[in-house]
């Protein structure tokens, strides 16, 4: 192995000694950057629509009221605020804001940075005074029918006492209840939901006592009922009174008739539960060709009248239960509500 010179063993050395020197010197001088502050977040209630069902129990809306304290100023403080129907909320100098569709933690990000550009540092404080813009319906054989405030998490039997219960009367000396469980019903963003109120009702089954939402809609049908329900097709479509013995023929009859596209030969009618349907067809093409006989009805039995050929007995199925939702809807909140629910809907089935 070849030694190097002295004076080439010298340098070296002095170069590694410099490089090092500046390595650490450089490295002293490098001043860590801090980030700045994230400003506060502002929500708009455009974000509601990302929640999760249970996280809209705990956004404000219209009529909602709140308190607003200032910390260190309480002559700023401002009690019952009213949110007004327009979902806008005011608060010395910050006007108008957007609190619908918000949670308290969130309006208070919303307004501590509307009021800092008036003061130095504010610090609010918002707790909900009073509940008032979520609301739940329940109509049919219900002691106290209409809407009701939903300013906590209630369940459906929660709901059902919150209206009083369940009309009653007496049958063979035994209290009973007056609503038909099978056709009973909940509505909810325009689709219904799979409740089994038999199993609820009767079995005590609390698998089916589900928590209620905002807008939810109940509706409890008589068990004494002898209407049947004729529905699609039909000139005149709606509930009609059964007389005894009647049949398909008769019934649609006083429905006013078939319609010129109504699909006669595969008539359906849908017997007993809305879970767990009975479907018959029935072919009114050859009862009036007088080829067979019409089919003879029972009290609550749903006819429904195609306006086109069909194959699938579930699908069909399907339409005439959402059809008698929405049939059961128009009727009770036409004449039993009035102005109470405004907006018709026409639900869906999943």
């Amino acid at each position: 192995m070849k030694l190097l010179p002295a004076w080439a063993v010298l340098l070296t050395a002095t170069v590694l000694f410099l490089s090092a020197g500046a390595g650490a010197r450089a490295q002293k001088a490098i001043i860590p950057v801090v980030p700045k502050p994230e400003a506060p977040k502002v929500f708009a209630a455009s974000n509601a629509k990302a929640r999760a069902a249970w996280q809209k129990h705990l956004t404000l809306g219209p009529n909602d009221v709140i308190n607003i304290s200032y910390y260190g100023k309480s002559e700023l403080d401002r009690a019952n605020l009213l949110i007004g129907p327009d979902g806008r909320l005011s608060y010395l100098q910050a006007q108008g804001v957007m609190a619908s569709g918000l949670t308290i933690d969130e309006l208070r990000d919303v307004m501590t940075t509307e009021i800092a550009k008036y003061y130095r540092n504010p610090r609010l404080m918002i707790s909900p005074g009073e509940f008032r813009s979520k609301k739940f319906y329940i109509l049919g054989k219900i002691v106290d029918k209409g809407a009701f405030t939903l300013d906590r998490p209630l369940t459906l039997l929660e709901g059902v006492a919150q209206a009083g219960g369940l009309e009653t009367g007496l049958y063979q000396l035994n209290t009973v209840e007056l609503a038909d469980f099978q056709r009973s019903f909940l509505i909810r963003n325009r689709q219904r939901v799979a409740v089994d109120f038999e199993k609820l009702f009767r079995e005590g089954d609390l698998s089916q006592n589900i928590l209620l939402e905002p807008d939810d809609y109940l509706y409890f049908p008589s068990a004494n009922n002898n209407e049947i329900y004729v529905l699609g097709s039909v000139k005149s479509p709606g509930a009609q009174g059964l007389d005894m013995n009647a049949n398909v023929l008769q019934v649609v009859t006083l429905a006013g008739g078939f319609t010129e596209r109504a699909f006669k030969e595969r008539v359906l009618v849908v017997r007993g539960s809305l879970d767990h349907p009975q479907r018959i067809i029935v072919d009114c093409g050859a009862a009036l060709a007088a080829k067979a006989l019409s089919f003879r009805l029972q009290p609550r039995d749903i006819i429904y009248v195609s306006d086109q050929p069909w194959a699938r007995v579930e699908d069909l199925a399907d339409l005439a239960a959402t059809s008698f939702i929405e049939t059961v809807v128009t009727i009770w909140t036409g004449g039993n509500i009035g102005p109470l629910i405004t907006h018709p809907f026409v639900p869906t089935l999943k």
